[in-house]
């Protein structure tokens, strides 16, 4: 995969990202791709309008996925997501053994959009860090400056 096949994918998760808050949700997006940059799946936050406090896009694509594909299969896969992925995001994306985790923007930079709102309170733990604590070596790429301003435009006017 090279840096244009990431951006293009990336962006997808954006169009995603808006659809999530289209629905009632908050405006993040996910989506699987095979080691070819195919697209296997895709996945908006449900948090709110399914009333589930873990669902976020990157939480329910790999639960998704894990039910779909074997851990063999998904170690060459690729999780695209608009926003680096939360501590319980990574954690599932770990134990779904998703090989490699591609980001637009980071954690740091949601803050910055969603402030103190109780709807979103941020860790400031980076994917990065938490996957350092665990046994398998996932690849982590991003963020990548090139679609972070059209991943942030999804956040405005959203959390204040």
């Amino acid at each position: 995969m090279n840096k244009n096949q990431h951006i293009e994918l990336l962006t997808r998760c954006i169009e995603i990202s808006q659809q999530a808050r289209e629905n009632g949700n908050t405006p993040f997006g996910a989506l699987l791709a095979d080691k070819e940059g195919n697209i296997l799946l895709e996945q908006e936050n449900i948090e709110i309008t399914e009333k589930i406090c873990t669902g976020h896009a990157e939480t329910t694509l790999a639960a998704r996925a894990s039910q779909k594909y074997s851990k063999e299969f998904l170690w060459d896969c690729l999780l695209y997501t608009t926003a680096e992925p939360c501590a319980m995001c990574t954690g599932a994306i770990y134990w779904g053994n998703i090989g490699t985790i591609v980001y637009a923007m980071t954690e740091k930079r949601l803050l910055e959009l969603t402030g103190d709102n109780e709807q979103n309170p941020t860790f400031d733990l980076p994917t990065k860090e938490i996957i350092r604590h665990g046994q398998k070596d996932i690849q982590i790429i991003g963020p990548f400056p090139e679609v972070e301003q059209e991943a942030a435009e999804v956040h405005q006017n959203y959390w204040h």
